[in-house]
């Protein structure tokens, strides 16, 4: 154990040392926890928080005792909190951020640097990897930022690497006067099949603490997977600080022993693959789905895809496997508008590929956003009569942001007006208007859309039968029937409030 050089001079109640052999993993809520109850987002779906249990698997081996805390799962985390870090005395906390949960980070931090004097923060995500220095000015509590993949990066700092971090690739660190400084790009990158399986069991409450969206799963209990980092494309809206534009992969046998584990420790009986590219690499998927066809584990799952890494065979090969639903970037059926956005747009070979997976037996899930950069009303006009046209059973119509590390983000004022409210930059507000446009144009659009969607006689019957195909998700339905009627009538999230100290 390694003790804390100024654990002599802390005040009470932390006169204790602190342990340089743990670290207190965090997901931020990001809003206030009594707001937690009546947030649709989180009564539609939780997902696991796959980073922070992939890094605590791989601090395990380490030496470094992890432990995690989640406290969108648990809206009562923040107690939870101040008894790990007296119980624990970890001389770390690291968090994961989004956008909107860094300034929940920032909080977190002066919080338990009250309750631990001399514990060190550490923040990573697409946030921090996207901004890098500029994401700690102004924010004398966070102590370091991992830019980047963070299992090696984070294990050196740990490891005595505190004492001189400017040797530690992948790290934003301070200098003696506060100064934030990048010490440059990780280069030394991990075979992702060497990596331990995430150390889902140090989630409490798991499996059932988590459910996929609501009605995207025909069975319980359900998880979610990585199976690859990177994406080779660079669409103007999307982020690639922290993987970049490369595409690595687990191999087949790897994702197959993955299932196994997770179907034979936790029940789990569906999972979603959250790739941003899961086919890219066929002859993986292939084995992986003929391996698990022939397990016998009855194991069905879900992915994302392009158009251009789909064909009729191996759609059958999928659905033999067990895919059950494949979600396809749409993002605007407005040619024009996508053409400025998307590499390789073709809304012509979108359809045919969506009709090819409805041929194969296989549900599609159509990804969208309003407010791009170039929207108007004739857009979205449009890009609702090519939608209403697919073969598609369901949506995620998403409000267009802007975020630190996309393309898009720095000429972005040139496009329209956008407030760079954090905390509201979520896919979930219009922070971004486009020019010509206005909010609550915007708005009233947004709703009109997901009416249309679901109030269509095809989309009605498929979510009837629902009830004997995904009897899980009408029980959630049912059981919260109320704030999802009150979303379909006004669809946005229903609680956005700041989130106060509350364990301070």
């Amino acid at each position: 154990m390694h003790d804390s050089p100024d654990a002599g001079s802390m005040a009470s109640p932390a006169r204790c040392r602190l342990r340089f052999d743990r670290i207190l993993l965090v997901h931020p809520l990001g809003y206030r926890a009594d707001a937690a109850s009546s947030d649709i987002a989180r009564l539609a779906g939780i997902m696991p928080p796959i980073g922070l249990a992939s890094l605590a698997a791989w601090l395990e081996t380490k030496g470094i005792e992890a432990t995690i805390i989640d406290a969108y799962a648990r809206p009562d985390a923040p107690d939870l909190i101040r008894e790990r870090l007296l119980a624990d005395r970890p001389a770390f906390m690291g968090m994961s951020c989004t956008t909107s949960g860094f300034l929940d980070a920032v909080r977190l931090s002066a919080v338990a640097k009250a309750i631990l004097p001399g514990i060190q923060t550490v923040v990573g995500g697409a946030h921090v990897s996207a901004l890098k220095t500029s994401a700690l000015d102004g924010f004398p509590d966070i102590d370091f930022a991992v830019v980047g993949e963070g299992e090696n990066t984070l294990a050196k700092l740990i490891d005595g690497g505190w004492e001189q971090p400017a040797a530690i690739p992948g790290l934003v660190y301070r200098e003696k006067d506060g100064a934030p400084r990048y010490t440059g790009p990780l280069t030394d990158l991990i075979e992702l099949d060497t990596l331990p399986f995430p150390a889902y069991d140090k989630l409490p409450g798991y499996p059932d603490a988590y459910r996929l969206p609501i009605f995207n799963y025909p069975r319980a209990p359900n998880t979610s997977c990585v199976s690859s980092r990177g994406c080779p494309y660079a669409c103007s809206y999307c982020d690639r600080s922290v993987f970049g534009r490369s595409f690595r992969f687990n191999s087949a046998e790897y994702m197959l022993a993955m299932v196994r584990n997770l179907h034979e420790r936790f029940g789990v009986r569906h999972i979603n693959f959250c790739d941003d590219q899961f086919t890219f690499h066929r002859k993986r998927v292939e084995t992986f789905a003929r391996g698990l066809a022939e397990s016998g584990l009855g194991i069905s799952f879900n992915c994302a895809a392009r158009a251009e890494h789909l064909d009729e065979d191996l759609l059958r090969t999928m659905k033999a496997g067990g895919c059950w639903m494949i979600s396809m970037g749409v993002e605007t059926g407005d040619p024009e508008l996508l053409a400025r956005h998307r590499n390789h747009a073709d809304l012509d070979r979108l359809h045919d590929c969506i009709a090819a997976i409805k041929r194969a037996g296989i549900r599609v899930k159509g990804l969208l956003m309003m407010g791009l950069p170039g929207e108007t009303t004739d857009s979205i006009q449009r890009s609702m009569d090519y939608v209403f046209r697919l073969p598609i059973d369901d949506i995620s119509l998403t409000k267009f942001t802007p975020f630190p590390g996309s393309p898009v983000y720095s000429g972005i004022h040139e496009h329209g007006d956008f407030t760079e409210d954090w905390e509201r930059m979520d896919c979930m507000n219009f922070q971004f208007i486009p020019t010509g446009m206005t909010r609550e144009q915007l708005e009233k659009l947004h709703q009109s859309f997901y009416r249309k969607h679901f109030l269509r006689p095809r989309i009605m019957w498929d979510y009837t039968t629902m009830i004997w195909r995904s009897p899980d998700s009408w029980r959630r339905f049912w059981t919260n029937a109320g704030s999802f009627l009150r979303f379909a009538r006004n669809p946005r999230r229903l609680a956005h409030a700041a989130y106060r100290d509350e364990i301070g």
